[in-house]
């Protein structure tokens, strides 16, 4: 299947994994990790940086990450989400600059704006002095010509929680303490300096070795593979991969959503507020940012938690890998790797690797499946989880009135957070997704373009109408708490 890629970034990133990921299958990475920047980099040409040997460095430190290291040789950050310094050109770093469309005029609404002594009229236009500027913006906004121009690094402009500043060499330092692993940075640098480690070459040692390893896809799954490739078809290629079987992460969304409606119920008729727990990232920011309401936030694991402990129930062998477009995931498992649960996570673009490099096509496959109902499915989209609760409820016969405040994004998740944390959150439930659309807007989705959200509603509209409740009743037998540790 030929790939389409939005940038030659994300192209590049999936070269790496795709060498990374043949060389691990056939069991002598050690002997290939150094000729892999020459087989993506040949020649003495350079393709998108000043020599080709900046850019053997960076594919370099890309192998390094695909392998699950960090990026920098020696230097071992635990964060999923990590700097490239060799791919980091250095952004202006000051913010607020004045262009040529500055009249010199007598107004001089900028420096009146200003209220810190930042700017001054010299050599026929304004001036801004870095070192008294605190970035707040009115000068800009008070400029009649609009001429003076805002120039935040993209990362950190993309990112909701301040969690990137510079260090002394102008590189981007990413704080661990406030990262949510959002995804947001890697997205947003238009040079491709950062990206996440990844758990890939640890999955494929373990399929090597024999492991029983079971793979769970997330909702977001359906039409990233094109239009006419179903779940089953998708599993059956996972299958040929050398995993055991795989399920989906929806069918886990289920118990959760027969649990936290359970919990939403109790809530509400205390008059107390409540948060959901899916979203990693929002977790996170829950966690790092607001512990003030981490109370308020669900005991219920996340889909990927839930169904883990399904898997494990009934086969106590399995190695459970999460699959997805997110990369906090690989976060929230290191941080809940006692909890019984998912043992590793991957995204879309590993997957896509590993079928690469076994040339497997998923279109090659004939086959149907279907584990979680339509709600579940849903979870991959903003408001999902909310539509799948208030269906428990009805499947239940129970009527309950209850304000929602489905925040799509991580400003308006911490907007919400903020509200709750002062007491003056107006609705009952905050549904937290940190990508903005949900899910299907993941930082590691391999399919971006028009056409995905069509085949994956068209996937989803094959489903056959199941109830929550029913396709829970399904694993009634089994004996696991849905209660976070």
């Amino acid at each position: 299947m030929k790939r389409k890629f939005v940038t030659d970034i994300n192209k590049i990133k999936y070269e790496v994994c795709v060498e990374v990921a043949k060389a691990a299958f056939e069991g002598n990475l050690e002997q290939k990790r150094e000729e892999i920047p020459y087989t993506i980099i040949p020649g003495k040409t350079p393709q998108y940086r000043c020599c080709v040997y900046r850019e053997r460095e960076i594919i370099r430190q890309r192998v390094r990450l695909a392998e699950g290291h960090s990026a920098v040789a020696g230097y071992e950050d635990k964060n999923i989400v990590q700097i490239l310094p060799a791919a980091c050109e250095g952004c202006p770093i000051n913010r607020f600059s004045v262009t040529n469309n500055c009249q010199m005029c007598m107004a001089k609404k900028c420096m009146g704006a200003c209220n810190f002594g930042a700017i001054t009229f010299e050599q026929g236009r304004a001036h801004i002095d870095p070192k008294k500027c605190k970035e707040c913006g009115r000068c800009a906004e008070a400029c009649p010509y609009n001429a003076i121009a805002d120039l935040m690094r993209p990362c950190k402009r993309s990112c909701p929680v301040d969690a990137i500043s510079l260090d002394e060499d102008m590189i981007v330092v990413i704080d661990d303490k406030k990262c949510i692993n959002c995804g947001q940075c890697i997205v947003n640098c238009p040079f491709g300096a950062i990206s996440d480690k990844s758990f890939m070459v640890d999955v494929i040692k373990l399929i090597n070795g024999g492991a029983k390893v079971y793979a769970m896809v997330a909702p977001a799954i359906e039409g990233q593979f094109g239009g006419d490739v179903s779940v089953g078809m998708i599993r059956s290629a996972i299958k040929a991969l050398g995993f055991e079987d795989m399920f989906e992460v929806s069918l886990g969304a289920d118990f959760v959503s027969k649990n936290e409606a359970l919990e939403l119920e109790e809530a509400v008729k205390e008059g107390r507020k409540m948060t959901t727990s899916c979203c990693p990232a929002f977790v996170n920011m829950i966690k790092k940012h607001f512990p003030q309401v981490l109370d308020k936030m669900s005991s219920t694991v996340s889909p990927m938690q839930a169904t883990a402990r399904i898997i494990k129930a009934m086969y106590p062998e399995a190695v459970c890998v999460f699959i997805g477009p997110c990369i906090a995931k690989k976060g929230e498992v290191i941080d809940s790797i006692t909890m019984g649960g998912a043992d590793y996570a991957m995204t879309y673009e590993e997957l896509a690797s590993m079928f690469e490099a076994k040339d497997i096509d998923p279109a090659d496959f004939e086959a149907e499946l279907q584990q979680g109902s339509k709600y579940g499915k849903n979870y991959s989209v903003s408001g999902g989880v909310t539509a799948a609760v208030l269906q428990t409820f009805k499947e239940r016969n129970e009527e309950l009135d209850v304000k929602v405040n489905r925040c799509n994004g991580a400003l308006e998740c911490k907007k919400a957070l903020m509200l709750l944390k002062a007491g003056r959150l107006p609705e009952d439930f905050i549904e937290g997704m940190a990508c903005v659309g949900g899910c299907v807007s993941g930082p590691a989705m391999i399919n971006k373009d028009r056409t995905f959200m069509k085949d994956r509603n068209n996937q989803i509209g094959k489903a056959d109408d199941r109830g929550i409740l029913e396709n829970c009743d399904q694993y009634s037998a089994l004996d696991f708490s849905m209660t976070r540790h």
